[in-house]
């Protein structure tokens, strides 16, 4: 966020969505004496001519390629002569979604942009297991001909993401003049972006800053993590709107960066996951909530440690309109499943 990981990394992607794939299946490089001293990925995309370096970059994040024993996700590790990496290619897709009449909730629209409200269970773009049914699929039918190319062909209009089970606001660009201007936001870091989340327990202080890398997990591919060597900088706000005891809380949340997963690793990372997040949410103990699930009577605990989604929502977005600019702010009202809980929790 595909949607397993990369998906709350907010900023735009690096590889070009629309660029070849490149082939399939194991690929296999070993380094010659000339190329000692580059970074992986320029000397693996200058013996691998089919993939270009972009490419590259998105496999070694992805967990994709192995050396020396071991899954290796740092782009500017220094190679050495005689090392051999492993690229494990995933098999190309089709090359264009195609429009499809899926209900959105639109919160705004003018020819330039268009702000949703996503709904939890929405894949945002086309991607390995799920090939249709996403939000792309229905911005082609919702907007037409006019997001063709725009952001790459397999996500035409999209500049930032939410995972699938997150809930909450997007902005897509209708043109490329708008995507520029939008993509440049992200990257200036000046487009906001405010989060609601339910977490196990309270976090102490109640409110600060969250800061580290954020890279592949060493220990299980599929989990980003906060790591000491390589990553990207990553940095979250966050205050403590209402707690429920010692058990759980309600905590906002502002992003500094955008990350994948940035906000559930670094709420896990000061102990703290959201509630019903099934990568990050398990703790030591292995069981949902851990030591904090064990400090609610039923039926809060069952409601908490069974609810089926990560309990994250994008409940505010404010930006430059990227045509006329104007200051724009959006909000968007929590949703039910999630309501449900807190009330769940304010009856305990």
């Amino acid at each position: 966020m595909a949607d397993d990981i990369p998906d709350e990394f907010d900023e735009p992607d690096d590889d070009a969505a629309g660029s070849a794939p490149g082939p399939a299946g194991p690929l296999t490089y070993t380094v010659p004496a000339p190329a000692a001293g580059l970074r992986l990925d320029k000397a693996l995309a200058a013996g691998l001519p089919d993939l270009s370096r972009s490419r590259v970059q998105a496999l070694l994040e992805q967990g994709c390629v192995r050396g020396d024993g071991r899954t290796i996700t740092d782009a500017s590790l220094r190679v050495k002569p005689g090392q051999t990496f492993v690229l494990q290619v995933p098999e190309a897709e089709a090359a264009q979604p195609q429009p499809q009449d899926i209900p959105l909730t639109v919160v705004y629209e003018d020819a330039d942009v268009l702000v949703i409200d996503k709904p939890a269970g929405l894949v945002v773009h086309p991607a390995a297991g799920n090939a249709d049914g996403t939000l792309v699929n229905a911005l082609l039918a919702h907007c037409g001909d006019s997001l063709s190319g725009i952001g790459g062909v397999r996500r035409p209009g999209i500049v930032h993401r939410l995972d699938k089970d997150t809930s909450g606001l997007m902005v897509v660009a209708k043109h490329d003049r708008a995507h520029h201007g939008l993509t440049e936001q992200f990257a200036d870091r000046t487009l906001s972006r405010t989060y609601l989340a339910l977490v196990w327990g309270v976090p102490n202080p109640r409110q600060g800053r969250i800061e580290g890398n954020i890279g592949r997990s060493s220990a299980d591919r599929k989990k980003m993590a906060v790591v000491t060597g390589g990553g990207k900088p990553a940095a979250t706000r966050y205050r403590v709107v209402k707690s429920f005891g010692m058990a759980a809380s309600l905590v906002e949340c502002v992003l500094e960066t955008g990350r994948t997963h940035q906000i559930r690793v670094h709420l896990t990372h000061i102990g703290h996951p959201l509630v019903g997040d099934p990568l990050y949410g398990r703790g030591r103990s292995g069981r949902p909530g851990g030591k904090f699930a064990s400090l609610l009577p039923e039926p809060a605990r069952g409601s908490l440690v069974g609810f089926p989604r990560q309990a994250l929502h994008a409940v505010a977005l404010t930006f430059r309109h990227p045509v006329n600019g104007e200051i724009v702010t959006f909000r968007s009202s929590i949703p039910a499943d999630i309501h449900e809980l807190i009330v769940t929790l304010e009856t305990v």
